[in-house]
């Protein structure tokens, strides 16, 4: 088991522009290497700050991100006629307009043309073949960094409920009851839990663990405060927690705020 690094920082923002400078000096590093650098990214608040701050980097230093790679985690389902198909790509909580509007526009809105994160970049897993999506990325050689958030009441990763198995690839996987409340605060244009999928496309548990390099596990917030604890006194993987994957992960970072450690 690999050991971990717990880091309290002040605020997310702080998470945000330490784990940033990490990220961007890694995808300076492949790009010298002539390599793309593939990042896990999760939607949502938790993730956000660390996108803010790559942003905010890359256009004060004019930064090249051309051989960036976005490795979304997940989508919703609940189109079609059958509620299986993705959600609408303009759809207020589809995660395809998240990493188009609020990772992948904002990362290019100050830098040139050339040093932009080309729209093929941003990769999602296939709902007609989900296991397809595992295959593409191990072909790229893995992912560099996968940034994890945990599930405030359930500890779930992407969309991975309590009992998903550690060696799981990208499937299908109908939402637990309690991830679907937390998608509540996450997404608040939905009126009420019935208007909450149902289902959604994710990354496995075996994607995260096998087919990334490091991982980076971001909980900031009081209302984290319970998962954070819960995380950090774990030293094994517990199926009933999904976030404890990173104790199957090569190399862990716990980033919390000072809100979330509050147990710890």
């Amino acid at each position: 088991m690999p050991a971990h690094s717990t880091e309290i920082l002040n605020t997310p923002a702080e998470i945000g522009d330490v784990l940033a400078t990490d990220i961007l000096a890694g995808i300076a590093a492949a790009r010298t290497s002539g390599k793309q650098f593939l990042l896990g990214c999760p939607s949502g608040r938790s993730p956000k700050p660390v996108y803010d701050a790559m942003a905010g980097k890359a256009a004060a230093g004019n930064l090249d991100l051309s051989n960036l790679v976005l490795v979304m985690m997940d989508e919703y389902l609940g189109g079609g006629e059958n509620g299986l198909d993705l959600c609408p790509p303009d759809a207020h909580n589809s995660c395809r307009r998240f990493a188009e509007h609020d990772i992948r526009q904002r990362l290019n809105a100050a830098i040139e043309p050339e040093h932009q994160v080309p729209s093929e970049h941003v990769w999602f897993p296939d709902a007609t073949d989900p296991g397809a999506y595992d295959a593409r990325i191990e072909a790229a050689g893995g992912v560099d960094l996968f940034i994890l958030a945990s599930g405030a009441t359930d500890g779930h990763v992407a969309f991975n409920p309590p009992g998903s198995p550690a060696d799981g690839s990208s499937c299908i996987v109908k939402l637990a009851e309690e991830t679907r409340r937390d998608n509540l605060g996450t997404f608040p244009d939905f009126p009420s839990l019935d208007a909450v999928p149902h289902h959604g496309l994710s990354v496995g548990l075996g994607t995260i663990s096998n087919l990334s390099k490091a991982v980076a596990m971001v909980i900031h917030g009081a209302h984290k405060r319970d998962a954070a604890s819960r995380l950090t006194q774990s030293d094994s993987f517990d199926p009933q927690w999904p976030a404890t994957i990173i104790h199957r992960c090569k190399q862990v970072r716990i980033l919390l705020d000072i809100a979330a450690a509050g147990k710890i």
